[in-house]
C-alpha cells in the first residue's frame, strides 16, 4: 500500500454517459464505484470535489434525475497511475417522485448494483444531519444482502460542517468507521481528515488494499 504522505493528484475526468435501463450501460472494462445517497444528500457537490472537476450535475428539482450518470477519472498515486469509473446514481427516497416511477428506479438500479461485477467500491453518502433516517438503514441492508468478498462498503457523511463541534465528535465516535466530506476544510479540526486523505483511503478501497 502506498505512504500516506504520498502525494494524490487528480490527472483527468470525464463523462461517459447517462444510461436509464441496463442496455444502455457502458461495458464493464475499469473497476468502479457507485455513489447512492439519498436526494439532496449532496452528491453532486461531493463527487465534483472528488474529481477535482463540476462534472456531476445536479438538479434544481430533486427526485427528477432518472438516469445513472457514468464518468471514467485518472488518478495519480505517486508513481501510480489509475483509471477507474464512477456511478453517479439516481437520488432516492423524495416523496414527490410518483410511486411507478420509483418502482421504475428501483428495478434499474438493483439490477444495476447486483449485476455489475465492476463495482468495487459502494460510497453510501448520509446527510449528517439525519444519520439515523430508516431509508438509509434499509439501503445498508440492500448492499450487505448481496455484496461480495471483492466489494466494499463506505458511508460518508456529508454536510458535516453544519455540526456542531459536539455533534461531530458524538457522530465520528458513534460510527468510527464513516468518512467526512472535508467540503469546507476550515470548519473541520485536522483530525476529520483533509481531501488528499480522502481520496486515498477511498482508492485504496477501491483497489482492495483495505
Amino acid at each position: 500500500m502506498p505512504n500516506n504522505s504520498t502525494s494524490l493528484r487528480v490527472l483527468e475526468s470525464h463523462f461517459v454517459c447517462a444510461a436509464a435501463s441496463m442496455a444502455h450501460c457502458p461495458p464493464a472494462s475499469l473497476p468502479e464505484v457507485a455513489f447512492l445517497g439519498r436526494s439532496n444528500v449532496g452528491k453532486s457537490t461531493f463527487i465534483n470535489q472528488l474529481l477535482g472537476h463540476k462534472i456531476a450535475k445536479s438538479s434544481a428539482t430533486p427526485g427528477k434525475t432518472q438516469t445513472a450518470n457514468f464518468f471514467v477519472t485518472t488518478w495519480q498515486l505517486g508513481l501510480e497511475k489509475v483509471a477507474f469509473g464512477c456511478i453517479d446514481l439516481p437520488g432516492f427516497g423524495y416523496a414527490k417522485v410518483s410511486k411507478s416511477l420509483q418502482e421504475e428506479w428501483g428495478v434499474f438500479l438493483c439490477t444495476l448494483l447486483k449485476q455489475r461485477p465492476s463495482i468495487k467500491l459502494f460510497l453510501h453518502l448520509i446527510d449528517a444531519r439525519h444519520p439515523h433516517l430508516s431509508l438509509d438503514t434499509k439501503v445498508q441492508e440492500f448492499l450487505q444482502s448481496f455484496i461480495k468478498l471483492d466489494q466494499r462498503i463506505q458511508c460518508i457523511y456529508t454536510k458535516f460542517d453544519k455540526l456542531t463541534s459536539h455533534a461531530q465528535h458524538s457522530l465520528v465516535q458513534e460510527n468510527p468507521s464513516a468518512l467526512v466530506s472535508v467540503l469546507k476544510p476550515s470548519t473541520l479540526k485536522p483530525k476529520f481528515g483533509s481531501l488528499q486523505n480522502l481520496q486515498k483511503t477511498l482508492l485504496n478501497a477501491l483497489l482492495g488494499r483495505t
